[in-house]
């Protein structure tokens, strides 16, 4: 039976340089949970959140965080770091194998526009294997808002998604819920990792192909060990999750060619309408309404 053990680590991290702080964090769970082979950590946790520490891939970072995996024996997805590459910049999480071997690397399709700025969005999405285990996709935070990025994946074959998150704005509870809808539409092990501290507000969550609630982190750091039986994963698109939908079979054989799909599909008057994607500015409002006449105060008992 093919199982996957994964540790996801959601650390509260200060931005900067956190990459000794991520070895120590992989080395003890290593330790306590020799058992582990994959370890994945939230979006950005390398740095944070700005662009001015883009690098080339591979660079230094990648380099520092290979060591990391070859250290420890253990597959490394340690979130994802700015990339820096033709003029451009992009949010790339690498693959890391237990021998220091980044294996893939992939840029996120959905920037977190208007707010991650100057950040160009990826072209493909990504799964990796690992031998006589199973088939592993790889998304990035805002990209699991929408569905087809989960659903290629799952089309693909992935049996795992890994779904490293920085989150730290009150929408984190619609994340979980798209997590977990995203785990059950797609039969899939939904395994999505926030950072904590000054960077995000944790509630890190995993969910079963059947939708099922394996884990919902509080706010501060946790490690959160996972034996992920992907045997369950085919029963569960075989035969559907306790003998019902078989969702991907469905979505095989629909005779749906849906609109927005097509070519021109996304230029309906009803998108076109919406206007530019750019920062929310303040609400005008309207001329000042009139001032108020004073208010006459009569002594308590008296008739208005």
């Amino acid at each position: 039976m093919a199982h996957l053990a994964v540790a996801g680590l959601q650390l509260d991290l200060k931005s900067g340089d956190n990459i000794a702080r991520i070895a120590d964090e992989v080395a003890a769970a290593k330790r306590r949970l020799p058992w582990v082979e994959l370890i994945l950590v939230g979006e950005l946790a390398a740095f944070g959140a700005s662009t001015a520490a883009a690098e080339p891939m591979p660079g230094q970072a990648e380099v520092r965080l290979a060591q990391i995996a070859r250290d420890n024996g253990v597959w490394l997805v340690p979130g994802s770091i700015y990339e820096a590459s033709g003029g451009r910049v992009y949010n790339t999480a690498p693959v890391i194998d237990p021998a220091g071997q980044v294996v893939a690397r992939y840029r996120k399709l959905y920037p977190f526009y208007p707010y991650e700025q100057g950040v160009s969005a990826g072209e493909g999405v990504c799964v990796f294997d690992i031998p006589r285990v199973g088939r592993v996709g790889l998304s990035i935070c805002y990209d699991m808002w929408f569905p087809e990025t989960t659903r290629a994946l799952a089309c693909l074959g992935a049996e795992v998604i890994l779904h490293p998150t920085m989150t730290n704005t009150i929408d984190r509870d619609a994340e979980k819920a798209i997590a977990r809808a995203s785990a059950a539409q797609n039969q899939v092990w939904f395994v999505d990792i926030n950072v904590a501290g000054d960077l995000g507000v944790g509630g890190s969550c995993v969910y079963g192909p059947g939708g099922e609630v394996v884990h919902e982190a509080g706010p501060g750091r946790e490690v959160i060990a996972l034996d992920l039986d992907l045997e369950y994963v085919k029963r569960v698109r075989d035969h559907g999750w306790h003998g019902l939908g078989q969702t991907l079979k469905s979505f095989r054989d629909g005779p749906a060619a849906f609109g927005p799909y097509l070519p021109g599909g996304r230029s309906t008057p009803s998108l076109l309408a919406l206007g530019p994607l750019e920062m929310p500015r303040p609400r005008e409002h309207g001329p000042a309404a009139p001032a108020a006449a004073p208010i006459k105060h009569l002594p308590l008992g008296a008739d208005h």
